[in-house]
């Protein structure tokens, strides 16, 4: 059975750049726009792993890590930050709301199917 992964990012592009490597490498992707939509994704979908973006609308990547591990059956779910942010303070920000990892954007296919599997193992 292949593992879920929950995309979080407003670009389309950068939405469908990631369905596009995690599909290839035999991953089931389900998507969100923003901190709001994936928190209500997660309220109808299972997520194995959690890739999300920083800087977004409605609610940023902080406010949807902090979202996420409010919620008893996520509380351990890895999320892995996927962002154009290298500031050490907001990478020490998103450890501290519960990220398992941090990717700085653009990233490489390979790299991030190595990620997913570390975290989730």
């Amino acid at each position: 059975m292949s593992m879920t992964i929950l995309t979080v990012d407003d670009s389309r592009t950068m939405r469908d750049m990631l369905k596009m490597s995690l599909l290839r490498a035999g991953f089931t992707v389900v998507q969100a726009e923003d901190g709001v939509h994936g928190l209500e994704v997660l309220q109808e979908q299972h997520a194995d792993v959690i890739i999300t973006d920083i800087n977004m609308p409605r609610m940023d990547g902080f406010g949807f890590i902090e979202g996420v591990r409010g919620k008893d059956a996520f509380k351990a779910t890895p999320i892995l930050v996927l962002t154009t942010e290298g500031d050490p303070e907001k990478k020490a920000r998103a450890k501290q709301a519960g990220a398992s990892g941090w990717i700085v954007k653009p990233f490489n296919p390979e790299k991030l199917i190595d990620a997913i599997r570390r975290v989730a193992a």
